[in-house]
């Protein structure tokens, strides 16, 4: 009924050994191309682990987690239901870091354009405001996601 120390340390060994070599790119003793080139190396690794971490979990030990039925609410999924609620946090999660990037490129040059010309404050707001409108789709398609599951 509880994990065992495999299916606790496995998972957490393998994201510390993805994230490890990426020091020497916060620290900044790497070039802008190798550090690219490393964060997709390990981009690309963390997710090859979370597919070996989901298929080591139904390997080793299928079952599904469920309290005994005592008269209060216990909480039982399904492993689609799972995996429905991990879409609607990667949908959320990656549009609003699309956001923040649209955002980061949009408002330096927006404000830029200010500065020069007060007239170009509304032209200079619209593409701010379109940036910001991906992570409020991607917030509805979360909630899409979720009322289905129910």
């Amino acid at each position: 009924m509880y994990l065992s120390l495999v299916e606790i340390i496995l998972p957490l060994l393998l994201v510390v050994l993805i994230t490890l070599p990426l020091i020497k790119v916060f620290k900044g003793e790497v070039s802008a191309k190798s550090a690219k080139s490393r964060l997709l190396t390990h981009i690309a690794g963390f997710f090859t682990v979370i597919v070996f971490v989901l298929v080591m979990q139904m390997v080793i030990s299928p079952r599904v987690f469920a309290a005994e039925d005592t008269g209060a609410t216990s909480i039982v999924g399904t492993m689609a239901q799972g995996l429905g609620f991990l879409s609607a946090a990667l949908a959320t999660g990656m549009s609003a870091l699309g956001a923040g990037i649209a955002v980061a490129a949009a408002a330096p040059a927006a404000i830029g354009a200010f500065s020069e010309n007060e007239k170009n404050f509304g032209k200079s707001l619209i593409f701010v405001a379109l940036g910001e409108g991906v992570a409020i789709y991607g917030l509805l398609i979360s909630i899409l996601i979720i009322n289905n599951l129910g």
